[in-house]
């Protein structure tokens, strides 16, 4: 169970958030039960589907973004390891989590507001830079998944 005076914290970081995101003129769906914020972003290729959280309970917030489609088949699974190894290497913020027995990757960004403030600006950096490396990677997983594209070309692109 979340103390008041975290929960009371992690409510303002999300109006923060949700300030923020009106400002910039997104739209987004609120969930604020859950201290949750879901919307897509339209990049070069692939929609982009966000899910924002306040964590409460680990004083964080936490921007997510399943990769749509990109599935590695079985006989491919070493590939999206070997993929999102590579392009986390090169990653100054944010990471991709690779599920091995599912085949599925997604984008995920966190920030801690531990004894501290998040800002708007945090927040839309957070967002801003969690859609570029999104469409960044996102269709060349895509094209690795489905056999479009080499691992060997891919290491390449991104070494």
């Amino acid at each position: 169970m979340v103390d008041e005076k975290k929960l009371k914290k992690a409510q303002t970081v999300y109006e923060t958030l949700c300030a923020m995101l009106d400002e910039k003129k997104f739209h987004y769906d609120k969930h604020p039960q859950d201290l949750v914020i879901t919307f897509v972003m339209h990049g070069d290729d692939i929609p982009m589907q966000f899910i924002v959280k306040v964590d409460a309970q680990r004083d964080l917030v936490r921007v997510v973004s399943p990769i749509p489609g990109v599935e590695f088949p079985t006989d491919k699974r070493l590939i999206g390891a070997i993929a999102t190894s590579t392009a986390n290497y090169k990653l100054a913020d944010g990471s991709f989590d690779y599920d091995y027995d599912t085949g599925k990757v997604a984008f995920r960004l966190t920030s801690s507001y531990l004894d501290s403030i998040i800002s708007k600006q945090l927040l839309e950096y957070m967002i801003g830079v969690s859609g570029y490396t999104i469409d960044e990677f996102n269709d060349k997983f895509l094209l690795l998944a489905t056999g479009g594209m080499t691992i060997d070309d891919f290491v390449k692109k991104y070494k």
